[in-house]
């Protein structure tokens, strides 16, 4: 007579775990790494009059890219953006010089704006958005619809089936759809 034991996890359930671990772990060193860029960029960004509008660090085809989006009032110019690129590359390499290898771009945040600032999502209110999200609700990960303001760290998102909650912390990634304008 075989003995009966606790069921083992499959192969592939174990590398399913396994992945969803590490990318909890990259979710968070990329988070801790685009706070401190936030923290040097901020000051630089009100001193010469820019709107630090959303900070992205994420790999891409070419490597690891660091992607600084500006705004201000009649729009964001090349010197601008050139500016801001030379004193942040200086910050960077005496206060980040932990980074791995990484590709700086300073740009301006365009007809698809991120939107990643909790007071972003009050500010565009009535604007379409596309919002995806780390962990699923209702089984989806990808939202699209109007935004609808904010309750509680809570965006609320008018779809055509109804409003979605969404948690702020969730988010991985939102963007106005069309934006063509200053708000």
């Amino acid at each position: 007579m075989a003995k009966r034991g606790r069921k083992q996890k499959s192969k592939h359930q174990e590398k399913k775990t396994t992945h969803f671990l590490l990318d909890d772990e990259a979710r968070k060193r990329r988070q801790a790494v685009v706070d401190s860029v936030v923290r040097l960029a901020e000051p630089l960004c009100q001193s010469e009059g820019l709107e630090l509008v959303h900070v992205e660090y994420q790999r891409e085809p070419g490597g690891v890219t660091l992607r600084i989006y500006l705004d201000k009032t009649g729009g964001v110019t090349l010197d601008d953006c050139v500016d801001v690129s030379r004193q942040l590359e200086d910050l960077l390499d005496v206060h980040a010089s932990d980074l791995p290898p990484y590709r700086l771009e300073v740009t301006s945040p365009g007809v698809d704006r991120p939107v990643g600032k909790l007071e972003d999502y009050r500010r565009f209110t009535g604007q379409r958005a596309r919002i995806r999200l780390a962990e699923p609700v209702d089984g989806r990960k990808n939202f699209t619809g109007v935004l609808d303001g904010v309750s509680e760290e809570k965006i609320r998102l008018k779809m055509d089936d109804g409003i979605v909650h969404l948690d702020f912390s969730d988010i991985l990634r939102a963007r106005l759809i069309n934006f063509n304008g200053e708000h």
